[in-house]
């Protein structure tokens, strides 16, 4: 998925958001960092408590880097529910937190923690989890050469994005109607429904106030290279049959994105499709069957293995599974 431009606006190959070049993809030392970081989830139920992660001095400082750069980007760009639950938010501006840490101060706020994620974790079990209000995040932090780019959910997205929304009881309860919903269906076509609505809602969403565009998705909240370009993605009105038809990104920047006229009438939208969602839904709306909803990038060449995961949240069809996954 989509987080943070890079020190200047530009990834190495002076485009904007382009996964295939980052160094992350190619550096063995990054990339033995991450496994060790990630085999500390391996057997973790949800539930479980998160193993303690001993971050490194620059592991910090990159978090530092980040933070700073986002705190400017969200100003004059973020909707004003997100600026209030960001004040909440358990994100410090001087270290990255355990995973005990943040959760501990969610569950105070609104009955949410992070299970801890480290492989590829099922479209229905990431769904599911957060009617039981846990939401599957990493623990592993992005590689420091890019700060403000990643082409995979590391935990600087997970708590800058989805932190700021489980800080706040409005949006903790949208995550579980998803989560609600999920839990009443099993095939693919149903959960593909369900994960697509909530990549261009809780993810990628945006308002259309006055027009004036204000972000409100998690990967926007934490992606300073598209908070500060969301002049340059065509934003089109909230429209349930293009928003399951609407190909997207799932290592880039989203080139399209879809907009509701508040957080009000995006509550109305997401309730009157899950509410009473089930195997059927689909059918009876007359929605596309997955066959012929909007066809997902694969990952660039070269971005096999551990990488891929995490980038691969509404189909399986980059490593070649079968199954829906969200999150590594």
């Amino acid at each position: 998925m989509t987080d943070l431009a890079s020190r200047t606006p530009l990834s190495p190959d002076g485009r904007l958001g382009r996964a295939d070049r980052h160094p992350g993809l190619s550096d063995p030392v990054y990339r033995r960092r991450r496994a060790a970081v990630a085999v500390l989830a391996e057997g973790r139920e949800v539930g479980d408590r998160a193993c303690r992660v001993r971050y490194t001095e620059r592991e910090h400082e990159t978090w530092r880097s980040v933070y700073r750069a986002l705190v400017v980007a969200h100003r004059g760009r973020v909707c004003a529910a997100v600026e209030q639950a960001r004040e909440v938010a358990p994100i410090p501006a001087d270290h990255v937190p355990q995973h005990a840490e943040v959760g501990d101060r969610l569950r105070s706020l609104t009955g949410f923690d992070f299970a801890v994620a480290g492989g590829f974790v099922p479209n229905k079990r990431f769904l599911g989890s957060m009617a039981l209000g846990y939401f599957h995040a990493v623990q592993f932090v992005r590689h420091p050469a890019l700060p403000l780019y990643t082409p995979e959910p590391d935990i600087i997205h997970d708590v800058f994005g989805h932190g700021i929304h489980l800080a706040s009881p409005w949006f903790a309860d949208l995550y579980r109607l998803f989560g609600a919903a999920a839990r009443r269906v099993d095939t693919e076509d149903a959960l593909d429904l369900i994960s697509r609505v909530y990549w261009f809602s809780l993810e990628y969403g945006v308002l259309a106030r006055r027009r004036r565009v204000e972000a409100y998705g998690a990967a926007l909240l934490s992606s300073y290279g598209e908070l500060t370009g969301l002049h340059r993605a065509e934003v089109r009105p909230w429209d349930l049959g293009e928003v399951l038809r609407q190909p997207f990104e799932v290592a880039g920047y989203q080139p399209t994105l879809f907009a509701t006229r508040s957080l009000d009438h995006l509550a109305e939208q997401l309730h009157a499709f899950l509410d009473d969602f089930d195997e059927e839904t689909g059918p009876r709306l007359g929605l596309p069957p997955k066959s012929q909803r909007g066809a997902i990038p694969r990952l660039p060449a070269g971005a096999g293995g551990p990488v891929a995961g995490p980038a691969v949240r509404a189909t399986g069809e980059a490593d070649g599974s079968t199954g829906t996954v969200h999150r590594w």
